[in-house]
């Protein structure tokens, strides 16, 4: 009875991982990758570049991919702007960081300050000069990383400024959600993903993305175009989830430098985000940084970038005056 039971959890496992391989497949046949890919040390980064005039980068958040810009922020800053949004590490097309473990067991995840070193030797390649460096959600505290980067190394590619959007920040209190602390665990690694990334149905990721947005809406066409599919590969959901559950440490020792930075921040948030509550992140930064400006959105969740497009706009047109740029 054993051996059956071994055998019949094996081959269990064996077509949830041939499933899960196969949903993966298909998402990167319908969602190919948009631009095109730069070498650095150990992988590849893929971009997409458009615009003429100032260099600004755009980060997109956790479990994300640079369609976060394309689907349409971007558009609105290239008359202006050289804009290059980026696949941070592990996700959409772009490698991990080369020195982390990836197997399935694994649980150390691309530290934002690696990320950011990936990514500024992927914008140095490209010919990226004082770039404003804007991050969303997650992608706030690799751009944070890119700033501090700066402090201790004489670049072209530094950030001039940056720009949160609902960005991570600062340290928060308590544990992250149980999503992130099984899937970044190595049982997660083994088990969770694999089932998750074969058995979820399109009503779960409707929900996930509803809630991501709320309490607005997801504009019209942003879940057929955002490529939902790519995040569910258990590739990208390993990193993603190791990344996050590692991160804390990671901005605790940014936080601590934030005093050294003296170039503009400017800062949009909503006031009923609770994925990356303002009270934590915003407020907490402005305590301690005194060149930071923030604006607050009443009524707007994490998404500020399609609740108020015009007003992030602001903030980096804002952000390109105060830099000189």
């Amino acid at each position: 009875m054993l051996t059956f039971a071994a055998a019949f959890f094996g081959l269990g496992a064996v077509a949830t991982g041939l499933t899960a391989q196969y949903r993966a497949s298909q998402a990167e046949d319908a969602y190919p990758p948009l631009g095109d890919f730069v070498a650095v040390t150990g992988g590849k980064v893929h971009y997409v570049q458009e615009g003429t005039g100032p260099h600004l980068v755009l980060l997109h958040g956790a479990g994300g991919n640079l369609r976060e810009f394309t689907f349409d922020l971007m558009g609105r800053l290239t008359d202006r702007y050289t804009v290059t949004a980026f696949d941070r590490p592990g996700l959409g097309y772009t490698d991990r960081v080369p020195s982390v473990a990836t197997g399935l067991t694994a649980t150390e995840g691309d530290s934002p300050q690696d990320q950011a070193k990936m990514l500024r030797e992927a914008a140095a390649e490209l010919g990226i000069t004082d770039p404003i460096v804007a991050g969303h959600s997650f992608g706030g505290i690799v751009s944070y990383a890119w700033a501090v980067a700066g402090l201790d190394e004489n670049n072209p590619v530094n950030a001039r400024a940056i720009v949160s959007m609902a960005g991570v920040t600062m340290p928060w209190p308590g544990e992250l959600d149980r999503y992130y602390r099984v899937n970044g665990s190595a049982f997660g690694g083994v088990v969770t993903i694999p089932t998750i990334s074969a058995l979820v149905p399109p009503s779960v990721i409707d929900s996930s993305i509803e809630a991501t947005f709320a309490p607005q809406s997801a504009p019209a066409g942003y879940r057929d175009y955002i490529g939902a599919g790519l995040t569910l590969r258990p590739s990208s959901m390993r990193a993603n989830t190791r990344q996050v559950n590692t991160s804390r440490p990671h901005v605790v020792a940014l936080s601590q430098r934030y005093p050294e930075l003296s170039l503009p921040i400017e800062i949009v948030h909503g006031e009923e985000d609770k994925t990356v509550p303002i009270h934590i992140h915003a407020e907490e930064i402005a305590k301690i940084v005194p060149q930071v400006n923030t604006v607050r959105l009443p009524g707007v969740g994490h998404m500020p970038h399609h609740a108020a497009p015009q007003t992030v706009i602001d903030a980096i047109d804002r952000a390109a005056a105060r830099a000189g740029l």
